[in-house]
């Protein structure tokens, strides 16, 4: 009379959700990471990239001849439209 409705059934169902929910997480888990190598690659790369500020004869350089230009300008050879772009002109070559 008492009879247990197909334990086995329930058991193969229970495991199978199981394994189901492991296989997701394990999927979810090497997505990330992945994802963070490719970041740290990235920024790897980035770090590479970036220019090394100029040192000590370049900056020096550039500086005498702003302030050749500020002397231009103030003597009158130049508009201020003028030293503008020679100013940007000497700071974009730094």
């Amino acid at each position: 009379m008492f009879r247990r409705r197909r334990p086995l059934a329930r058991a193969a169902m229970v495991g199978g959700a199981a394994y189901y929910a492991g296989k997701k997480h394990q999927e979810g888990q090497y997505r990330e990471d992945e994802q963070e190598a490719r970041l740290e690659d990235l920024e790897a790369q980035q770090s590479m990239a970036t220019p090394a500020a100029p040192s000590g004869p370049a900056g020096d350089e550039a500086i005498e001849q702003l302030k050749q230009l500020a002397q231009l300008k103030d003597s009158g050879v130049l508009t201020d439209a003028e030293f503008e772009v020679q100013k940007q002109k000497i700071l974009q070559g730094m």
